[in-house]
Formats: C-alpha cells, sequence, structure tokens
C-alpha cells in the first residue's frame, strides 16, 4: 500500500489482474521485480514522459519474450493486454517485434 505507482490506474488493475492469475497457490505473489527495475529507470534525474515509459516496458517485454506477442508466454500477456492491443501500441511506437526474436 505505500508503495509508490510509477504508472496509471489501468496498468496498475492490469498488473494486480496478471498477478492474480499468475499466482500458483493461494497467497498473492506479484512480479515485484519487474516494478523495481521500472523505478530504477526512472530515477535517472531526467524528465521522462509516460510515452518514453510506456515504450521502455514494451521493448522489455518484447526482449523477454523473444519478440512473441500472444499466448501465455507472449510480451501481451507479460503487459496485461490483448495481442491485438499490444500490436496497436506497437505500431504507434514503430517498433518491429521480429527485430526481438532469437
Amino acid at each position: 500500500m505505500r508503495w509508490e505507482w510509477p504508472g496509471n490506474i489501468r496498468e496498475l488493475e492490469n498488473f494486480l489482474e496478471r498477478s492474480v492469475i499468475l499466482t500458483p497457490g493461494s497467497v498473492l505473489q506479484s512480479p515485484l521485480s519487474e516494478l523495481q527495475m521500472a523505478v530504477a529507470g526512472d530515477k535517472g534525474g531526467k524528465d521522462v514522459s509516460q510515452r518514453d515509459k510506456e515504450r521502455e516496458r514494451i521493448l522489455r517485454a518484447l526482449r523477454d519474450c523473444n519478440g512473441r506477442l500472444g499466448g501465455p508466454d507472449g510480451a501481451g500477456a507479460r503487459l496485461g493486454l490483448k495481442r491485438t492491443t499490444l500490436q496497436s501500441k506497437l505500431d504507434q511506437f514503430g517498433i518491429k517485434p521480429g527485430t526481438f526474436r532469437a
């Protein structure tokens, strides 16, 4: 409850929903390392826009998922987005997911 959330309310809802889905037992397990990396990246003294933060989150998820967008192991699931929504965001940012395949 004391965590300073680095995104907007929709991102928080998606994060919590993803945490609930991915938790194997009855005790909620949230991937806090993802949040700590995002917050640590924002403390460089720069005024990073929300758009830049979102782009970086997408790029990180694509790298982690080897460019895979859909499915349970895809970047969309990791970000809490539908594959089509993620594809739309990639188009907005001019990101080509194929460049992230190993």
